[in-house]
């Protein structure tokens, strides 16, 4: 019953990270179409994501997504052309 509870759990993240990734992107491109350059929305993206992580998780986990966001940045995973979602 365990792993179907996992199984289940892992879903759910799933879905909720689909919903907030279509989010953000309308979101981008309203800021696109308001003529905002994609480099002050990013920044603009990223504050608000760390200053909220800090908020609600504390200074460690919002470095610990940063590291983990840089290292798959280096390995090409945010790549146009390996992007699947």
């Amino acid at each position: 019953m365990e792993h179907g509870m996992v199984d289940i759990d892992a879903m759910i993240r799933e879905e909720k990270r689909l919903e907030a990734a279509e989010n953000h992107g309308e979101a981008w491109a309203d800021a696109i179409l308001a003529g905002i350059e994609p480099e002050i929305i990013a920044e603009a993206a990223l504050a608000t994501a760390v200053a909220e992580l800090v908020k609600t998780s504390g200074e460690d986990s919002a470095v610990a997504l940063l590291e983990r966001i840089r290292d798959q940045t280096l390995a090409g995973e945010f790549h146009p052309e390996r992007r699947d979602h």
